[in-house]
């Protein structure tokens, strides 16, 4: 019976999705664990694909090479799709798959298995994230140019409305746009300048009848940021609404509210969590998911939250659950979900919401009247701005501007119980795993290849690919037929690339702004970053060491700074050439995604006194020892090098033992004190004496 003297509670609103972002080693290993995580009451699947597949390449690729299982799951042809999903019914199921560059691929092979498991196109729910326009400005996996991969991203969405009514073929992600430093007011610009490219795109097509264009728009889903200033992020997210429902109202004349409800996911912020004192970062994510979801207004449809320990490595099965109970217990413990919007006529919020709102539709403007969002891209408009941002951010916590507890203050600690076994507290990849995939991938081949009806269904299918890719067919239909011939995410990828050749994104670099001065006193909002002023006391010993050292040497000191492998988060590596410029180094810096043997001809040929190497994939082990046998080879093995990353302290041990002269890690967040130390090592590889003030090592 119900006791009357107790207040009955207010219907209950339906928890968002909740997923983990999942998935390494192999398909099986793969597809065991999203089994355990949904026993374990997660309500989607959110993929992670490793940087081959997601940059269009086989396992046996020299640019693979150390890459395979280390970020994601390798796919490299339907019957790794249907390992991943064995025993999982796709009709029924909800996936997201972070795939960008070749989503239509990877959509392909999940249509493609989702048939042979009896479903029907239009059972399929989930997203492709298929959003390549963020790819030249932070994340790195682009495969194709701009134009070209427009067009691989108008032909899904066409195809998807059409045939896959369901599924979301796009998740424009402004994820990656904070993680590359971005501002309220520019993740919510570039994400919707990034909107209007796609759906101009769309439209301007053909391929969807203008009374159907109200299912594009409905279709369109974001992936976003949520970073630990929750209040600020909940107004932004509320901004997000409001401009999104005044975007395609107003530009693309949709009249349906339901068309128009701004629909997105959510990862909370990983750039923020933190080496040290990481046991800091489960007070950081729960924060940062409130932010997406104190708001009714404003609440994500999916959430999935990283591990406390991702600044240290790859996290354990342990780890994703406790993120996991961390959306449980707030969605089914607490009674957030019993109420109405709760900051509905606060005027703090409104104003902050008005201020974000019109910064952003001013960032807008300024992109749109340089031709769009890609025009924005090719010229390095959008780039530099994220990556002078990056660096006005930076230098905020580096004067102690911004609070970093545990990092910039309150940085004593007793002992952590939780980090006591480092090699115990991530998860590690086995090595034999690329060698696995290597060989699973040679043998699909070969196997497709000895029977001469497949090999030439294969080779058919690619011909039709080329062919179309040539003209203006949708190229979903061709990519299908490629998925159920057997033809590899490499031969699929390669042919498009012998059809739209390749691209390197502008770095942003050049035309960045550093840190010429005390901390930056840009707004928070969007504010040009920068300032004038005498530099700090820290750049400016600094400047001095690199200018004295480079005079005892009778030359300019000049670094490489590169990006071995498919690890294409070169935020830190931005971060360290703009510092290093303004220090005066002369900055060698190509981009992302070179072999070792191109970072070593680029060190001969610039006749360098120091190589930087960046990677944050876990391919450290592979990579660097091939930088250091090359330089070897041309008689450069007196060249300093050094490496940053995510690299476990038995690893940086390892480097060191190897030749590596300097390991620098999350922790290592001041620049001028990074650089101070590579200027150290340059003065130690040419035997030049200890400058006052300066540490040598931090070995």
């Amino acid at each position: 019976m119900t006791d009357p003297s107790q207040p009955s509670r207010p219907e209950r609103d339906r928890p968002w999705v909740m997923r983990t972002y999942a998935g390494h080693s192999s398909a099986r290993e793969s597809n065991a664990l999203y089994r355990r995580n949904l026993e374990k009451g997660q309500t989607g699947l959110s993929v992670a694909f490793d940087l081959p597949t997601q940059t269009g390449y086989d396992p046996d690729h020299e640019l693979a090479r150390g890459e395979v299982g280390k970020v994601g799951v390798p796919v490299s042809h339907v019957g790794d799709m249907r390992a991943l999903f064995d025993g999982i019914p796709l009709a029924e199921m909800n996936t997201s798959m972070t795939i960008n560059a070749t989503a239509m691929w990877v959509f392909a092979l999940y249509q493609v298995v989702a048939e042979e498991q009896g479903a029907a196109p239009g059972q399929l729910a989930g997203t492709t994230q298929n959003d390549i326009i963020k790819e030249y400005l932070s994340r790195g996996t682009y495969a194709f140019p701009p134009g070209p991969s427009l067009r691989l991203v108008t032909d899904l969405i066409a195809y998807t409305v059409s045939e896959v009514p369901r599924w979301n073929p796009i998740n424009i992600c402004s994820y990656h746009l904070q993680e590359a430093g971005a501002t309220p007011v520019q993740e919510i610009a570039y994400s919707m300048c990034t909107a209007i490219a796609v759906l101009d795109a769309v439209r301007d097509s053909g391929q969807v009848p203008p009374e159907r264009f109200g299912e594009v728009v409905g279709r369109i889903s974001f992936f976003v940021n949520a970073g630990v200033r929750f209040v600020e992020e909940m107004c932004k997210m509320r901004a997000f609404v409001e401009l999104w429902d005044e975007l395609t109202r107003e530009r693309y004349g949709v009249s349906d509210e339901r068309q128009r409800r701004f629909r997105y996911g959510v990862q909370v912020n990983s750039l923020g969590l933190t080496e040290a004192q990481p046991e800091n970062n489960v007070q950081r994510i729960v924060l940062e998911m409130l932010g997406v979801t104190l708001s009714k207004r404003a609440r994500a449809r999916a959430v999935q939250l990283p591990a406390w320990n991702e600044a240290l490595g790859l996290p354990r099965p342990w780890d994703q659950q406790w993120s996991l109970r961390m959306q449980q217990v707030l969605a089914y413990e607490s009674d957030l979900l019993e109420y109405e919007d709760l900051f509905d006529g606060s005027p703090v919020v409104e104003a902050k919401v008005r201020q974000i709102a019109d910064g952003a539709r001013a960032e807008i403007d300024r992109v749109l009247a340089m031709g769009g969002a890609v025009a924005a891209v090719e010229s390095g408009y959008m780039k530099q701005a994220l990556v002078a941002s990056h660096a006005a951010r930076r230098r905020r916590i580096e004067t102690g501007q911004d609070v970093v507890v545990g990092v910039n203050r309150f940085t004593s600690t007793e002992p952590n119980p939780l980090t006591a076994d480092l090699t115990t507290v991530i998860q590690t990849v086995d090595p034999g795993v690329e060698a696995a995939a290597v060989e699973a991938v040679r043998r699909w081949r070969s196997e497709r290849d000895a029977d001469p009806a497949r090999k030439q269904a294969a080779a058919d299918a690619l011909r039709r690919l080329t062919e179309e890719a040539r003209g203006d067919a949708n190229l979903v239909p061709a990519t299908l037929a490629c998925a159920r011939a057997g033809v590899t995410t490499g031969e699929w990828a390669g042919a498009l690339r012998e059809v739209f050749g390749e691209y390197r994104a502008p770095t942003g670099v050049s035309g960045s702004v550093g840190a010429p001065s005390v901390a930056d006193q840009s707004g928070r909002d969007g504010s040009a970053p920068g300032g004038a002023g005498e530099p700090a006391g820290e750049l400016a010993a600094l400047r001095e060491a690199v200018r004295r050292t480079g005079e005892e040497l009778g030359t300019r000191l000049r670094m490489l700074v590169g990006k071995p492998g498919l690890d294409g988060h070169s935020n830190g590596a931005e971060q360290v050439a703009v510092r290093a410029r303004d220090a005066g180094f002369e900055v060698i810096y190509q981009g992302i995604r070179l072999t070792p043997a191109q970072i070593v001809a680029a060190a001969v040929a610039e006749d360098v006194h120091c190589v930087g190497l960046s990677v944050l994939s876990g391919s450290h082990m592979e990579l660097v020892p091939q930088v250091l046998q090359g330089l070897r080879e041309h008689d450069l093995g007196d060249v300093p090098v050094v490496v940053g990353g995510i690299i476990p302290d038995g690893d940086a041990h390892r480097l060191r033992e190897a030749g590596v002269a300097e390991v620098f890690t999350p922790k290592d967040f001041g620049l001028d004190e990074v650089l101070g130390r590579v200027v150290a090592a340059i003065r130690r590889a040419y035997g030049l004496p200890e400058l006052s003030g300066h540490r040598q090592s931090a070995s």
